[in-house]
């Protein structure tokens, strides 16, 4: 019989490390901490599991792009945790880590990379993880009026996007999306978008080709070719 292994947290890392006698010199987690459905005890496992001197890197998307580009579509049941830098410093801190440096990227609409150590440890703090948490403070991310914009946003973004699918019916144009995305999932159930105003979508892997995108009920296809004139969105 084979017993899956549960989420990692502190009893689980504890017996990792006990099976393999010493830390680890480097943890990367990307995309995942956002993830895990208790971020504390995860925390509190990566902190058993890391060398005294050892590094930890983790990417997730930075909370406060989210809001300020109104990317409501990164919003998920997959997604446990929605998180800033000042969020994940508290967090790392209560499991006696702390962050040295910080890095911006680019992906999903804009991330965070965070490197951590224990607290004692002898990484220098860069001058990055304090300007990136002065810009969190000066937008106020930590309180209620940052956030106050957000559905708002999303409402015109859903009914945008429902105005454009009508329109095109309207004059007899296809309308077809590529990218069976988590993300795409939650744009168009929000406005309600179903295959009457959207054919199907296209999408590269096979496994989710002949089946459904969840809630709208959208059929996702290989990529097409066609001489047809066609619209697309994505």
């Amino acid at each position: 019989m084979t017993v899956g292994w549960p989420f990692l947290g502190a009893t689980e890392a504890t017996t990792l490390r006990d099976e393999r006698k010493r830390g680890a010199d480097l943890i990367i987690g990307n995309n995942v901490y956002a993830h895990v459905p208790d971020i504390n005890d995860f925390t509190r496992g990566l902190e058993q599991l890391l060398a005294e001197q050892g590094v930890i890197s983790l990417e997730f998307p930075h909370l406060l792009e989210l809001v300020e580009q109104s990317q409501f579509d990164t919003v998920y049941h997959e997604h446990f945790s929605y998180l800033s830098l000042t969020t994940v410093q508290q967090i790392f801190a209560a499991a006696n880590l702390r962050i040295f440096d910080v890095e911006q990227l680019s992906t999903h609409g804009g991330s965070l990379r965070v490197w951590g150590c224990r607290t004692p440890a002898d990484h220098a703090t860069t001058a990055a993880v304090e300007a990136i948490l002065d810009q969190e403070r000066a937008v106020g991310i930590t309180t209620g009026a940052f956030f106050t914009d957000l559905q708002g946003q999303a409402d015109q973004a859903a009914e945008a996007l429902l105005s454009f699918l009508l329109d095109c019916k309207a004059k007899g144009e296809t309308v077809a999306a590529y990218g069976a995305a988590a993300k795409g999932t939650t744009l168009l159930n929000y406005p309600r978008i179903s295959d009457r105003l959207l054919p199907f979508i296209c999408d590269a892997a096979p496994f989710k080709q002949g089946r459904y995108l969840p809630g709208c009920h959208v059929p996702v296809r290989p990529p097409l070719r066609s001489t047809a004139p066609r619209r697309s969105i994505c």
